[in-house]
């Protein structure tokens, strides 16, 4: 049986996908500036960054969970015994799941930032991350082989850390100002 897993892929993965972001940049760099390209690009690669450390088993060793034993539905045990139990680089699974989320906020605000309809497209984005977040946590329960747990507490931190991101993106955006980027056709 091959498996695979662990928080080697998790990072391989995450290299590869920054490497095709760095080259979707490249790519549109003259078409829409560099801050939009850029901001696009990061947005990308943050949602496949998440997609990977939440839906990799983290060991390789997992094997098959028994569906017998697998969890039937998500937890509703808010802040629940999970947040200690895992730790990377001296924070907790909470703290991880915060700054996971992050990334995807700011580069959101900053890929729509260019447009009048960004006003609008912000915060339908916000809600799609949160849809994101559901969609990973639901996919997490019906998918026992990557033994990982659909967590009410993991869908409101992934939130918090859109929102924090959506505030550092709205702070950066007269900063970076994406809409100075666009070429006119002369």
């Amino acid at each position: 049986m091959v498996t695979i897993g662990g928080t080697g892929v998790m990072v391989l993965g995450a290299l590869a996908a920054g490497l095709a972001a760095v080259l979707l940049a490249l790519a549109v760099r003259r078409r829409l500036g560099t801050a939009s390209a850029v901001s696009v690009s990061g947005l990308l690669w943050s949602l496949a960054a998440i997609g990977l450390v939440t839906l990799v088993p983290t060991r390789a060793d997992v094997g098959i969970v028994p569906a017998e034993t697998r969890s039937e539905s998500c937890s509703w045990d808010y802040g629940g015994p999970s947040g200690a139990a895992f730790e990377v680089l001296g924070f907790d699974q909470r703290t991880l799941n915060v700054l996971l989320f992050v990334p995807a906020g700011m580069f959101l605000v900053l890929a729509v930032g260019r447009w009048w309809s960004g006003v609008a497209l912000a915060p339908l984005g916000l809600a799609a991350l949160a849809a994101y977040s559901l969609g990973i946590e639901l996919t997490q329960l019906q998918l026992a082989r990557l033994d990982r747990a659909c967590d009410v507490t993991d869908m409101v931190d992934n939130v918090l850390g859109a929102g924090i991101g959506f505030a550092i993106g709205l702070l950066l955006l007269p900063v970076v100002r994406p809409w100075r980027g666009r070429r006119t056709a002369e």
